[in-house]
């Protein structure tokens, strides 16, 4: 059973009586297994009035269940050498650790109480309010983050999910209380909302036996998941600016929303955004911007779509002079882009590049089970991973042209400026700083 996964992975899924799916994916990069519980649970279910609940939850789950304290789980962890890792996001709340083959079975079953019977004590959810508190403060002071975050709410608005802060403010979280947490978790906290992903140098029959018994028992039904709030699209240019005088550098978050993961342009707007920001050094972004202008620290693109329609950001960090030129520089690159699609060269090499970065993804236990969770998420196939050279190679110059031209619009972008004074001046940069948009693209 054990898998060359240079020759694909092959994974064995298992739906359990009560709902929960689990999938294992043997391995044999070492005597190690990874451990991923994934809930349906992120900060889109979460009451509107308590945003960042989902993620102080991720915070605290760990920190005492009806069965051990949270020293004890500290204990149970530290003894192994096992780190807890807990993620939140939009859509989901992710638990995850990696143990040794010869310690999965009690890893598993700490980690099964964890999910399954928090306690949220007092004591420890004060504990982790100063420290989030002191997270989001950090945040207010951090010009990339704040840039950011003013982009998803010009973007999505301020009361659509994607369009609030992660981790929420000062003050929902001095709002949020033990019954809050508990009320979340008893919502959204279910077989039916569960995914286990198990990968390592374990048997999957073993592993599946395993799984089922840490969840035997538990029957807890969800409520309803909240579905994904229309996203609009924006056809007039919103542009916003956020002073921090004593900062030294001003950062750029400039973006459109897209599309959704399951849209089958998905690979033709992977391969588009890969050519704006991302090939090479940072794409035709970084090589006007950062490497023939020199006026950023960084440039570079990212394309985040989900069950609704995801962002494509553009980020730049550049002294706070430069803002109006680097953002003409950007319009100039979006603008080319969308309205003349990529080269031939350009399609060519990204193909090559993003063909060859699938073995990359499964070079880890922990990055296979991340991918493994994807797959299932969005209902892409265990075979995924064999499908996707073959989407990605199907892509045309002409997809490429589409994707770009139904999002890289400069007179439709969302623009943040978080910096000092000079950082104001949001828009209308020189022309000098546009570079040559008409020249060729090949390399």
């Amino acid at each position: 059973m054990t898998a060359s996964v240079s020759g694909g992975l092959t994974p064995v899924r298992q739906v359990l009586p009560n709902g929960a799916v689990v999938i294992v994916q043997e391995t044999a990069f070492s005597p190690a297994v990874t451990i991923n519980f994934t809930f349906r649970a992120g900060s889109l279910d979460e009451p509107d009035d308590l945003t960042g609940l989902a993620w102080f939850l991720g915070r605290v789950i760990d920190r005492g269940t009806t069965r051990r304290s949270a020293e004890t789980i500290a204990e149970a962890f530290d003894d192994r050498g096992v780190a807890l890792r807990a993620t939140v996001n939009r859509h989901v709340v992710v638990l995850t650790c990696t143990c040794l083959s010869e310690d999965f079975a009690e890893v598993l079953d700490v980690l099964a109480d964890v999910a399954r019977n928090p306690a949220f004590p007092e004591q420890e959810i004060e504990k982790r309010r100063a420290e989030m508190i002191t997270a989001i403060r950090q945040d207010l002071d951090n010009p990339g983050v704040r840039a950011a975050e003013a982009l998803q709410q010009l973007l999505y608005g301020a009361a659509h999910p994607y369009g609030r802060p992660a981790k929420g403010t000062l003050k929902t979280v001095e709002r949020f209380r033990r019954a809050d947490l508990a009320a979340h978790h008893a919502r959204r906290f279910a077989p039916s909302t569960l995914s286990v992903a198990i990968v390592g140098d374990v048997a999957a029959a073993a592993a599946a036996d395993l799984v089922a018994r840490a969840f035997d028992g538990w029957t807890a039904k969800p409520g309803p998941s909240r579905e994904v709030p229309p996203v609009p699209r924006h056809d007039a240019r919103q542009e916003v600016s956020i002073d921090m005088p004593e900062k030294a550098q001003a950062d750029i978050a400039y973006g459109f929303t897209s599309i959704s993961r399951l849209d089958p342009a998905y690979c033709s707007h992977w391969a588009m955004n890969n050519i704006l920001g991302q090939f090479g050094l940072g794409g035709r972004l970084a090589d006007n911007i950062r490497e023939r202008q020199g006026m950023a620290y960084y440039a570079f693109s990212s394309f985040d779509p989900s069950l609704g329609p995801g962002p494509l950001v553009i980020r730049a960090g550049v002294d706070p002079g430069n803002v109006a030129r680097t953002i003409a520089a950007i319009d100039a690159e979006v603008g080319a882009l969308g309205r003349d699609g990529a080269t031939p060269r350009e399609l060519a090499e990204t193909q090559q590049f993003l063909v060859g970065s699938i073995p990359r993804m499964l070079e880890t236990n922990q990055s296979i089970a991340t991918f493994l969770q994807t797959a299932e998420f969005f209902g892409l196939g265990l075979d995924y991973d064999r499908q996707l050279p073959a989407l990605l190679r199907a892509v045309t110059l002409e997809d490429v042209k589409t994707a770009a031209a139904s999002v890289l619009d400069p007179a439709g972008a969302s623009v943040a400026v978080a910096g000092p004074a000079l950082a104001r001046e949001v828009g209308g940069g020189a022309a000098s700083a546009r570079g040559e948009p008409g020249e060729s693209r090949a390399r």
